[in-house]
């Protein structure tokens, strides 16, 4: 069984036969739609915004020049500019749709259990979502794509030291937001339960 193509060769040959950008579509494909369905929180947009990474991708591949930055960081790069843009283009923040999240627990899970976590879910992205977008898409490359600081730091335009310190920073904020909404949610019990009490 033959290794599979580098990505650099396989751009050298997109360069000949474009027929041959197939194989790095389906490369990326997985991971670039799932980059922007966590940016966008919907999968209509994030398929949309997906086939647009890889059209532009394909109309500009003759540019790409091997800079020691990789293929993947090169679209990683379009699908940022493109998710940019679409935030511009509706000027507010979309809310995952519940309904798309999988907040199941598993088979074992006892249902109560499976309901606090969900909760803990709701609660983690809804405070994710009120993140500035440069922070969520750190989290999202770091812990969904699960790329190093250095990739990270290609993708984000930003040296490594640069995305250790915002990585800290954000989940320094991530955790001063997720305190306040436990104090809020624990102040709005107590309000609830002495208004029980009258």
């Amino acid at each position: 069984m033959s290794e599979p193509d580098s990505d650099l060769n396989l751009v050298a040959r997109v360069k000949s036969d474009p027929a041959a950008f197939g194989q790095l579509y389906e490369r990326y494909i997985a991971r670039i739609y799932n980059y922007v369905y966590y940016r966008t929180g919907n999968h209509h947009d994030a398929e949309d915004l997906t086939s647009r990474v890889f059209y532009r991708a394909l109309m500009h591949v003759e540019d790409y020049v091997d800079r020691g930055v990789p293929f993947a960081a090169w679209l990683y790069r379009i699908a940022h500019n493109l998710v940019a843009n679409w935030h511009r283009d509706h000027a507010r923040r979309q809310d995952l749709d519940l309904d798309d999240a999988v907040l199941i627990g598993g088979p074992h899970e006892m249902p109560e259990w499976a309901t606090e976590t969900n909760e803990q879910r709701r609660r983690l992205l809804e405070v994710i979502r009120r993140l500035p977008e440069e922070r969520q898409e750190l989290l999202i490359l770091k812990f969904v794509e699960g790329l190093s600081n250095a990739e990270v730091g290609q993708i984000m335009g930003r040296t490594e030291g640069a995305i250790k310190s915002l990585y800290h920073r954000t989940l320094l904020a991530l955790r001063d937001e997720l305190m306040k909404v436990d104090v809020d949610d624990d102040e709005r019990i107590d309000r609830i339960a002495s208004q029980a009490d009258r």
